[in-house]
C-alpha cells in the first residue's frame, strides 16, 4: 500500500528532528536497513545501509549546530517526496572543509526522499547550496 502524503510528511519531521537533535541513533533508525544515502557533492559519494550514513552525520553534528530546517515546499508522488528547506544554525566546526568559527549560517537544501513499504526512508538524495555556504564562511 503507497504511503500517504501525511505519513511521508510525519516520517520526514521524525528524520529532520532528530536531526536537530544531532541524535545519530534517531537518525539512522528512520532509515531502511540498506537505505541509499546520497549527499550530492560529498567525497564519498552515496552511501549504503545505516552505517554507510554515520560517518557523515558523525561529522554534520560536529560541524554545525542549533540547527533547524524550514520546510518551504513538498512535492509528492507515490512512494517519494521532494522537500525545499532552509537550514539555519551555527558553524562552530569546519562544514564542507570551511572555518566555522561558530558563526550564524543560512542555506537552500533540496531533499529527494524515497520510502520503503513500511514507511522507513529507503532512498535520501540531498543537494545543498553550496555556494551560500563559501560566501557566508569565507567572510572574515
Amino acid at each position: 500500500m503507497a504511503l500517504t502524503p501525511a505519513q511521508m510528511d510525519q516520517k520526514i519531521e521524525e528524520h529532520f528532528d532528530f536531526e536537530a537533535r544531532d541524535d545519530i541513533e534517531g537518525v539512522l533508525s528512520t532509515l531502511a536497513p540498506d537505505a541509499e544515502h546520497d549527499i550530492v557533492g560529498y567525497p564519498t559519494g552515496p552511501t549504503h545501509g545505516r552505517e554507510g550514513a554515520r560517518t557523515f552525520y558523525e561529522g554534520l553534528f560536529k560541524d554545525l549546530s542549533d540547527g533547524r530546517c524550514e520546510t518551504v515546499r513538498r512535492l509528492y508522488g507515490e512512494g517519494f517526496l521532494v522537500d525545499e528547506s532552509v537550514w539555519r544554525g551555527r558553524a562552530p566546526g569546519r562544514p564542507f572543509g570551511l572555518e566555522g568559527r561558530n558563526r550564524p549560517l543560512e542555506f537552500r537544501l533540496l531533499h529527494v526522499i524515497e520510502f520503503a513499504d513500511n514507511g522507513d526512508i529507503s532512498r535520501e538524495n540531498v543537494w545543498i547550496d553550496f555556494a551560500s555556504i563559501v560566501a557566508q564562511l569565507s567572510q572574515d
